[in-house]
């Protein structure tokens, strides 16, 4: 029995390397946009689909991903401590990630 894959693709979405498939939900860095609005990446390094690999030199021609706006979120806050011996020296900063959340519409 042969189990087909769905088609998924590899894109760079702000310097990050993404592995989606239609109707995936994704948190990235920040984009502009409102909620709601379509968005399209045509950065694809490799596609997959039925057994067939298309692999880009540097990207796969003629291939977008499509998604969706979803949502803005803050992502979970990172505390970063720093701490030097024996010389009362203590230091506390926290961050806090731009996120945006997609909904991946169609590929290809």
């Amino acid at each position: 029995m042969v189990q087909l894959v769905p088609m998924f693709a590899v894109l760079v979405i702000s310097g990050k390397q993404y592995k989606v498939k239609t109707g995936d939900t994704i948190l990235v860095d920040k984009l502009t946009g409102e909620a709601g609005d379509a968005v399209t990446f045509d950065t694809v390094l490799l596609t997959h689909d039925e057994g067939k690999t298309n692999i880009g030199s540097p990207q796969v021609a003629k291939v977008k991903v499509k998604a969706k706006i979803i949502e803005h979120i803050r992502g979970e806050k990172i505390d970063v401590h720093r701490f030097r011996a024996k010389s009362r020296h203590r230091r506390k900063r926290g961050f806090r990630a731009e996120l945006t959340k997609l909904e991946i519409v169609a590929v290809g």
